[in-house]
């Protein structure tokens, strides 16, 4: 069988689904194999919140539109949970019990994710709280990873949305034990937008650290910005961290990644 072939299949044994649609190519590609495969039996649920890039969000409709999807857009509420304010280790837990939480109580569909086999490979507290709320995962019940989804997304018809960049949630880009904050997170977002207008990366992260904001590249913008000057484009930086109440020093660095992650030892 063919890995979509193999995806439907599994979206038939599971019956009437509810698709939580965070507007990366995961989700997307599954919302719109599984609309395509049994429209009717599918509806798509796509959370919003400070944590949630603007253009998540704009992509999720947008293909809603064109596809004919039953979408539900809301607020899944994280941040009023002290627990994922407060950015622990687990904090995705906490992100995904409220999200899963909300889905359940706007349905009684079988809710499933866009995680892929090789999401299993890596730390991911949210896997926990998927377990917890009963959430199926299609793609690795069809064994398929992340290269088989752009693949997907491709033979679907998606287009450029294909080889849309991994996009985890802003407050990814906050390292451990800094609680979270909609102003810094809107910083965040701001900086990686005038970054990626001035220098184009592959891949840009804004990090939030104890020591200041740090800016990761991947090589070849890195490298850019040496030989062009990194000060102007740090004045400006800085000027948007100072406006959310981050004074601290801001730097560029290569890019690593889950680099704000931290593991207590």
């Amino acid at each position: 069988m063919t890995p979509l072939n193999r995806l439907h299949a599994a979206l038939r044994e599971m019956g009437a689904v509810a698709v939580a649609v965070s507007g990366g190519i995961d989700s997307l590609t599954l919302a719109t194999a599984a609309h395509r495969a049994r429209p009717g039996g599918v509806t798509m649920h796509h959370a919003t919140s400070p944590a949630v890039p603007p253009e998540a969000t704009a992509r999720t409709r947008a293909l809603a539109a064109a596809e004919g999807w039953p979408l539900d857009v809301f607020d899944a509420g994280e941040f009023a949970d002290p627990a994922y304010r407060a950015n622990p280790v687990n904090r995705c837990f906490f992100c995904k019990t409220s999200l899963y939480g909300a889905v359940a109580g706007r349905t009684a569909r079988q809710i499933v994710s866009g995680t892929n086999m090789d999401d299993l490979g890596e730390y991911r507290p949210g896997l926990d709280a998927a377990r917890a709320h009963g959430v199926r995962h299609p793609f690795v019940e069809a064994g398929i990873d992340k290269r088989m989804v752009r693949a997907l997304a491709a033979e679907l018809g998606l287009g450029a949305l294909a080889e849309l960049p991994a996009a985890p949630c802003l407050s990814s880009r906050i390292e451990t034990g800094i609680r979270i904050e909609a102003p810094m997170l809107a910083m965040v977002h701001a900086t990686e937008t005038l970054v990626a207008a001035r220098l184009s990366p592959r891949t840009v992260r804004c990090r939030v650290r104890a020591g200041g904001v740090v800016i990761e590249l991947d090589p070849a913008a890195l490298a850019a910005v040496d030989v062009g000057g990194a000060d102007g484009l740090r004045a400006e930086v800085q000027r948007l961290a100072d406006a959310a109440g981050l004074p601290a020093p801001v730097r560029f660095a290569a890019y690593r990644n889950g680099s704000a992650f931290l593991v207590p030892v």
